[in-house]
């Protein structure tokens, strides 16, 4: 059962995280093409599509703990440094992207280019920059595990 856990928490990972770490990534671009053409249509599309990933995905992304836990049970971890400390990076990634990068992605979809500033997609660029390193430390937290007996 442990080995499917960690399957089902993987692949998750992988499918529910990796879009939104690529399409927050590319929103704060496409916001600034947006400002820059405002009557660009496409580009518009390009940036409610890219929120619209960001959303649902972030929501899919609930998965990824829920099965990390009953890995974690299942593998007799729960109490290890190295999970506790990837549970609390994993928690404030969420609360960087629910807090920080959707609300500012909503703000730009919703403002369009009217009231939108350069500086706004700057500082959108440095939220979703901050949520990718957490989820980035996690991920090497998850592979190394301190203390594995895999010898990695």
């Amino acid at each position: 059962m442990t080995k499917f856990l960690l399957a089902v928490h993987v692949l998750a990972a992988i499918v529910a995280v990796g879009p939104v770490t690529v399409a927050a990534s590319m929103f704060p671009p496409a916001a600034r093409r947006v400002i820059e053409a405002p009557d660009d249509v496409r580009a518009a599309e390009t940036l409610r599509l890219l929120h619209r990933i960001c959303r649902l995905y972030a929501v899919v992304g609930v998965v990824v703990p829920v099965f990390g836990f009953a890995t974690a049970s299942s593998m007799h971890v729960l109490g290890s440094a190295w999970l506790i400390t990837s549970i609390a990076l994993t928690a404030l990634a969420a609360v960087v992207l629910a807090a920080l990068v959707l609300p500012r992605q909503s703000a730009l979809v919703e403002g369009g280019a009217g009231g939108a500033t350069r500086q706004a997609t700057v500082r959108l660029a440095m939220f979703t920059g901050l949520f990718n390193l957490l989820w980035a430390v996690v991920t090497v937290l998850m592979i190394v595990r301190p203390g594995s007996t895999t010898g990695a």
